[in-house]
């Protein structure tokens, strides 16, 4: 992915000396929030962002609200071709057992943040919160919860331009922007690290 944004940069970049405009820093992870926020009218959710038959029960641990996937897919890796050539399992059970196991993950954490923080609202962005497996889950436990599910449809869900274009706007109405000489792009760029100033105007 470096390539692509390398390119991206430097045209924000030129298009910036160029009309003399600002240049503004948009989080990627921020871009899929605020047009998820502004598509589904979500106020101020728990975001689960998620960028990516027969069940076969899976091991999994989840430690507050740190998810990892390493173990499953170990244990997929070398159990595959033991599973598959007993004809108990097909391709697609595996893959739907490590579906519904790394979503039952997500869920939980997702629903452990809403305990923490007492909202009401879940919001589901990234390009797998396409995914309606996904959805019927967070429902779900939405549903269990007394809360609300706000989720896009698939041209908001995954990349595109308009969510950038929609986060630096509320960037630039906030006064928000960078120096060109001191812009870089940063593929690690937590979505934590994002000073969000607009939402309290």
């Amino acid at each position: 992915m470096g390539a692509p944004l390398q390119v991206g940069a430097v045209v924000a970049r030129t298009l910036s000396l160029t009309w003399s405009l600002p240049l503004i820093p948009v989080n990627h992870c921020i871009g899929h929030i605020e047009m998820g926020r502004l598509i589904t009218g979500a106020n101020n959710p728990v975001v689960l962002y998620v960028s990516g038959s027969r069940l076969l029960e899976l091991p999994y641990t989840v430690k507050g609200m740190d998810v990892a996937f390493s173990g499953i897919l170990s244990l997929i890796e070398s159990k595959a071709k033991q599973l598959l050539s007993s004809g108990d399992y097909t391709v697609e059970d595996l893959c739907f057992s490590l579906q519904e196991t790394v979503f039952a993950m997500l869920i939980e954490i997702t629903e452990r943040a809403m305990a923490h923080t007492g909202s009401s609202e879940l919001l589901i962005v990234g390009g797998v919160g396409c995914n309606k497996r996904l959805q019927e889950m967070a429902e779900c436990m939405c549903a269990e919860r007394g809360a609300h599910l706000f989720a896009t449809d698939e041209r908001f869900c995954i990349d595109n331009g308009a969510m950038i274009a929609q986060a630096g706007f509320l960037m630039h109405k906030s006064g928000l922007k960078c120096e060109v000489e001191k812009s870089t792009i940063t593929q690690r760029y937590r979505t934590d690290q994002v000073n969000v100033c607009w939402r309290s105007q």
